[in-house]
């Protein structure tokens, strides 16, 4: 197959603070920004490219797609990202849902 992932787009209505919560997740570094949006590159081109995009309405409802984000320490994973801001939106056996400052929903996987 000729295609692959290679970004997810996230809508943000605060671009500086999406773009310091999301390098914080990922360890992502700043490839591009302006005034409506950032490119976030992962470390040595190790993965999907994130690109955050302002957009004027707040989020309404359930995402209708996340990113999952596996670690091997979900419980110390979500401790820490809750300190960047993610509140908790439910928990499930192995994996936790979160979601950003924005209230955009993703998860939290075990490994």
């Amino acid at each position: 197959m000729g295609i692959r992932i290679g970004g997810v787009g996230i809508d943000t209505n605060d671009l500086a603070g999406s773009t310091a919560f999301w390098q914080a997740v990922t360890g992502y570094r700043v490839t591009s920004s302006d005034a409506a949006s950032t490119y976030l590159t992962a470390p040595e081109g190790a993965g999907p490219h994130l690109f955050l995009q302002v957009v004027p309405e707040r989020p309404a409802g359930k995402n209708r797609l996340h990113l999952d984000l596996v670690t091997g320490d979900v419980p110390g994973e979500v401790d820490r990202l809750q300190g960047l801001g993610a509140t908790q939106v439910g928990r499930h056996d192995g994996w936790v849902v979160l979601a950003d400052p924005d209230g955009n929903q993703f998860c939290v996987v075990a490994a």
